[in-house]
């Protein structure tokens, strides 16, 4: 690995982080990236899952103040996203490389168009919030489905189930957006662990990134929960679409 990719590598964790913290769409920066230096796929997926574990913690605990009183409620969505990110993972171990390959474009689009749409998303989610009163403690019946669901599909991809989850929670418990952003921090925290775990004993993993993401990702998460939320919003949309943009033509020209 040259000096270059290693800062390369380095300095796309931290954007990773930081956009996981404040967004949630990070992948869509590191797996290009890894993409562009010729690591196959699934070992990309799997090194920049593993890397962005402490990014996730690392957030998290930056929006700590935002948690206080929520444990109750992140205990039972906690157990939809470790279910949920233990499926993605075995489902990405167990189906032929070739899926993945040609599945991933599908789900760069998508996160793709749920980062352009998280305005209007958050537009919509407050709108139910001024319209909508009394809904329970951990939400509608239907939350802790979605939070599962939302966990396979970051256990086996995870660009942008940030946005996911945001979307479902957002719809469904009555809380402020900051507050439930800082319950979506944990969620992904413990999908990006448990699918990371079950990678680190059985994939591929090239460590060197692992290390190089997960420090940059750190750096990140702490930035996403100070500086990142005075952001340009539009600005980190755009820097994730662009990014996108390129691993789409990675994948559909390479």
């Amino acid at each position: 690995m040259s000096p270059f990719e290693v800062v390369a590598i380095l300095l796309a964790g931290v954007a990773a982080g930081t956009i996981n913290t404040v967004v949630g769409s990070g992948t869509l920066i590191t797996f290009p990236t890894l993409l562009a230096f010729g690591i196959p796929p699934v070992t990309a997926n799997v090194s920049n899952t593993i890397g962005l574990v402490p990014g996730s913690v690392s957030g998290a605990v930056g929006y700590r103040r935002e948690l206080a009183g929520q444990r109750s409620r992140v205990l039972r969505l906690g157990v939809g996203s470790l279910i949920g990110g233990t499926l993605g993972a075995v489902l990405l171990l167990v189906l032929p490389a070739g899926a993945f390959e040609a599945i991933v474009p599908v789900l760069i689009v998508l996160g793709l168009v749920l980062v352009v749409l998280q305005p209007r998303i958050s537009a919509w989610v407050a709108r139910r919030h001024e319209a909508f009163g009394g809904m329970p403690h951990h939400g509608t019946w239907w939350v802790w489905p979605g939070v599962l669901l939302t966990g396979v599909y970051g256990g086996y991809f995870g660009a942008a189930q940030g946005v996911l989850l945001m979307a479902v929670m957002g719809t469904g418990i009555d809380e402020s957006l900051q507050r439930l952003n800082a319950v979506k921090n944990v969620l992904a925290a413990i999908v990006n662990a448990v699918a990371g775990l079950i990678f680190a004993l059985v994939a591929d993993v090239d460590w060197w990134i692992v290390l190089l993401i997960g420090v940059g990702s750190v750096i990140g998460g702490q930035l996403g929960a100070t500086v990142g939320r005075r952001l340009p919003s539009t600005a980190l949309r755009v820097t994730i679409v662009v990014v996108g943009l390129v691993a789409l033509g990675v994948f559909l020209l390479g």
